[in-house]
């Protein structure tokens, strides 16, 4: 099997950032995915309690109290990506932490997840959505060590 390497290539006159071209393999797959780089993105940002559907986190849960259960599947759980030749659109389910504005949060990730997919796979992000499928509350054991330890 034939592969292309990727290049650095320089984004217009402006002198703006440079542009990875993605890794393609001779029958045009892509090899890497942006899954991935997405669900990463949106994990970094501040108020992010976790992603996923209800029963999507309940099983991620309980999959990774099982030894070598828990591998792989937390990164992109919550993630869906629709793929085409030279763009991609997101789909997230996120769960926010009690207290944040879930507006600033969702315009944090969706501007993190953009930045991260571009310039990880060279793919244009053209659409972004995010659902907001829970606020994380926090529960009696985790308040009081929160106020021991400060």
């Amino acid at each position: 099997m034939h592969h292309r390497l990727g290049r650095v290539l320089p984004r217009g006159a402006g002198g703006g950032a440079a542009r990875v071209r993605r890794l393609d393999s001779r029958d045009g797959r892509r090899l890497s995915s942006p899954r991935p780089a997405a669900g990463m993105a949106a994990r970094e940002v501040p108020g992010i309690h976790n992603l996923g559907e209800g029963m999507a986190r309940a099983f991620g849960a309980t999959r990774e109290r099982v030894p070598g259960g828990g591998a792989g599947g937390g990164v992109t759980r919550g993630v869906k990506v629709q793929v085409g030749k030279r763009q991609a659109a997101v789909d997230l389910n996120i769960v926010v932490e009690c207290g944040v504005s879930i507006v600033d949060v969702a315009g944090d990730v969706r501007s993190n997840v953009i930045s991260a997919v571009e310039r990880m796979t060279g793919l244009e992000v053209v659409e972004v959505d995010i659902a907001v499928d829970d606020v994380h509350l926090p529960e009696d054991g985790e308040e009081e060590e929160e106020s021991e330890g400060g």
